[in-house]
């Protein structure tokens, strides 16, 4: 078998199962563990996986910060439906925790309060977005501005939240990793995270099927400290399986009905 051969039953391997070990990859392809390591870092050299922890990856599960304009323009429709689904989830004169993120301003422009509604908020687009609602009261929270999220952070932007009471919190994400938890890439806002999941009653993230198999910098929590997650119909098999079986509650945006969830 050729370099190049190896190569792709490696490639083609990883689209199968996402990750493999490096003994698994020697005896699959029946070559010594010296070799694969060296098809593995050219493999790596090319951006064709990534290398972690003596297995193989199809992806690079670290993500970098951007700014909220340029992750305004990834899944946009994705994005959409999870917003449209979480926003029937707001009950009569609900009081919600909203977080910062592209896929939490999508829910808020979704939102229609029945009767009134109290929003906590820690993104100023977030709450530009639903002042234009009469129906809608809106505690912004203060603290140091984030410039790339444009959502406030810090001592001040947590101090507040031990005063209130709410029944949901919704929390967008840069990384949901089912092993490690979720996460973000500021240390700032996975703190205020923190402390709303303290504030709220439940913890629902809001997080497009890219967003699995991710990590970001700071962890905000564990997986089980989660109540319910909304995405979209492409997340993997496995993933919504494993998901299920942690007993989180899990909602494909735009296939399943919103009828019969009470959260």
């Amino acid at each position: 078998m050729t370099k190049e051969e190896r190569h792709q039953l490696i490639i083609d391997t990883l689209m199968k199962h996402e990750s493999i070990q490096v003994s698994d990859l020697s005896s699959l392809l029946d070559v010594s563990t010296v070799t694969i390591r060296k098809d593995l870092t050219e493999l790596e050299k090319g951006n064709k996986l990534y290398r972690s922890h003596g297995k193989a990856i199809l992806i690079n599960p670290y993500v970098n910060n951007r700014s909220v304009n340029e992750k305004e323009k990834l899944c946009p429709d994705e994005k959409k439906l999870i917003g449209k689904r979480a926003a029937s989830l707001i009950t009569k004169d609900d009081s919600i925790i909203i977080a910062s993120g592209t896929t939490v301003r999508a829910f808020a422009r979704c939102i229609r309060p029945i009767n009134r509604l109290t929003v906590i908020s820690a993104s100023l687009q977030v709450s530009e977005i639903l002042a234009g609602n009469e129906a809608i009261d809106i505690v912004q929270l203060g603290g140091s501005l984030r410039m790339s999220s444009l959502s406030v952070v810090g001592k001040y932007a947590e101090s507040p939240l031990s005063e209130f009471s709410c029944s949901k919190l919704f929390l967008g994400v840069d990384g949901i990793d089912l092993d490690f938890g979720i996460t973000t890439t500021d240390i700032r806002e996975a703190d205020l995270n923190k402390v709303m999941m303290h504030t709220a009653q439940k913890t629902i993230v809001l997080a497009d099927s890219t967003k699995f198999r991710r990590r970001g910098f700071s962890k905000i929590a564990n997986m089980e400290e989660i109540d319910l997650v909304i995405t979209d119909a492409n997340i993997p098999d496995k993933i919504a399986q494993r998901i299920e079986e942690l007993g989180i509650e899990l909602v494909i945006a735009g296939v399943d009905s919103p009828a019969g969830h009470d959260i």
